[in-house]
């Protein structure tokens, strides 16, 4: 795709220095300001084509909609819930992560808690800290040969499962996404929720915070688990049900937790944080050198490879991008946008459209009618909705439009490397066919009528539908002649019985497209 322009970054929260050092020597201006306030970064915003933020930073749908020229928000870690991704995407603007930035920091963590928990570490260094030499209260147990419950197989899991196993653990574990045969090879055996809560001495989280992940271990999934169960949440606070985590210590249902997350943060509700079974630390799953120089460094290089068009990691919203980044993708993505502002200007006067179908063809565009159906949608939305439409937010936008967008690949290559469009308007349906012939987009067919010579989809364009004679091209030739507008190219249809669709290249658009009414059908003129 071309290449995404970034010229000033604002860095509103404290990041390891090498991430300025990265982009300044990337030729990217950047300002670092931190503690603000939400109207303070409403207000600095303004300014800025990209914005890296931590977790502090809230970037919420009010501060999204405040920005003017903003194409990227980077999270320098994992986790995006400060930030409002449905907002982002809406306005066009990529979020990315740095996906593996803190795993091994987070999974170290993570093992630290559960070893903490079997031995009583913390509450032992306390007590003795107070003057106490007290063996026999702190009797711990060992970890060899006990069962630990890994609830989320991605990265972080995967590591703290590798890691436990070396102290003799047998790792079961849940995971929706990874599959089990996957999983198995690290010695994790998959299973349901169900299977897996009686079976756990110990059970650790990694999961993002989602609708379908909130409140995770509650009451009824405590009352399954064995009696006195250890468990860790090194994840998102509320992952864990806070308030059933509380009546299963005081019950001794859970015999003990390890917690860097909570649902508010710093918790004001101090019963767990208080609680003698409890180990709590203060967010700290990334908070290792190594982890924040790493994270710094990954969203530095992330946003530099997308501005120098090397490729697209960590984007959340926009995965549609990650293919755009191959050789040619480029003019496939201007030939859909220009194939979508082609139909759009010829069915004007009909608007709206309801569904947009798109057919790519050939082995070239195999895989790629993701971002040909985002590109289409770009070309079809300019100028229709509120919002600049862009890859990044087309489909969204069509959506709450009410426009049902549909795709498919056909191997088949009765045109070669093509892309075709046809969209319904008041039950009649437009059609249109375009290609990249000799590294350019260009239009083969319009709604039925096949161009002899392709149509160069470059410039100032008219489109008219008529019936072939001998003198509709000298005609249309004086009318333009009298408006002083010059014909740059002609493309006229293959066939010759019937109204046809014509193009002709102009060397500026017609002030009165009305002149043509006495000529022709249909008339539409644009700018590609």
């Amino acid at each position: 795709m071309a290449p995404i322009s970034i010229k000033r970054i604002l860095i509103s929260e404290s990041v390891d220095p090498c991430c300025k050092k990265i982009l300044q020597e990337n030729g990217i201006q950047v300002t670092e300001k931190q503690n603000m306030s939400k109207d303070d970064l409403i207000a600095e915003i303004k300014d800025y084509d990209g914005l890296v933020v931590r977790s502090a930073t809230k970037v919420t749908a009010d501060v999204i909609n405040a920005t003017g020229n903003l194409q990227i928000i980077g999270r320098a870690g994992t986790g995006v819930d400060n930030v409002d991704v449905d907002a982002a995407t809406k306005k066009g603007i990529i979020v990315m992560n740095t996906p593996s930035g803190n795993t091994i920091s987070a999974a170290e963590l993570t093992c630290t808690l559960l070893m903490s928990l079997s031995r009583h570490v913390p509450q032992a260094a306390m007590s003795m800290k107070a003057g106490n030499w007290d063996r026999k209260k702190f009797m711990g147990a060992e970890m060899y040969g006990k069962i630990l419950g890994i609830v989320g197989l991605g990265r972080i899991g995967k590591e703290v499962a590798t890691r436990m196993q070396s102290f003799g653990m047998k790792t079961i574990g849940y995971d929706p996404i990874t599959p089990p045969e996957v999983t198995a090879t690290w010695g994790v055996d998959q299973m349901s929720l169900e299977q897996l809560w009686p079976q756990c001495d110990y059970i650790t989280v990694h999961t993002p915070l989602m609708p379908s992940t909130a409140g995770l271990l509650n009451d009824t999934s405590f009352a399954k688990c064995k009696k006195g169960v250890k468990v860790v949440n090194c994840a998102r606070g509320g992952i864990i049900d806070e308030d059933a985590l509380l009546r299963a210590l005081e019950s001794g249902q859970c015999g003990g937790a390890g917690l860097d997350v909570f649902v508010e943060e710093p918790p004001k509700n101090r019963a767990l944080v208080n609680h003698p079974n409890v180990i709590s630390c203060p967010h700290l799953g990334a908070s290792t050198k190594e982890a924040q120089a790493r994270c710094g460094q990954d969203i530095a290089l992330q946003i530099v490879d997308m501005v120098m068009g090397k490729g697209l990691v960590g984007a959340v919203n926009a995965q549609v991008l990650a293919s755009t980044f191959s050789p040619g993708s480029h003019q496939w993505i201007k030939l859909g946008e220009a194939v979508g502002v082609v139909l759009k200007s010829c069915t004007t006067s009909k608007q709206p459209f309801s569904q947009v179908q798109i057919t790519t063809q050939g082995d070239c565009l195999k895989g790629s009618s993701g971002y040909m159906t985002s590109a289409v949608m770009v070309g079809l939305l300019t100028d229709v909705s509120k919002s600049c439409p862009n890859l990044v937010n087309s489909l969204t936008l069509a959506k709450e439009s009410g426009i049902k967008v549909t795709r498919n690949h056909s191997e088949g290559l009765t045109q070669g490397d093509s892309c075709e469009v046809e969209i319904s308007v008041n039950g009649s349906s437009y059609r249109a066919t375009g290609s990249v012939q000799g590294g350019a987009p260009v239009l083969l067919e319009l709604n039925h009528s096949v161009f002899r010579q392709p149509v160069s989809l470059t410039g100032n364009l008219l489109f008219f539908k008529a019936a072939a004679s001998p003198q509709l091209l000298p005609s249309v030739t004086g009318l333009l002649a009298t408006a002083g507008v010059e014909m740059e190219s002609f493309s006229a249809p293959a066939a010759r019985s019937g109204d046809q669709w014509f193009c002709v290249g102009l060397s500026s658009l017609l002030g009165d497209l009305g002149a043509l009414k006495p000529l022709v059908k249909e008339a539409a003129q644009l700018s590609v």
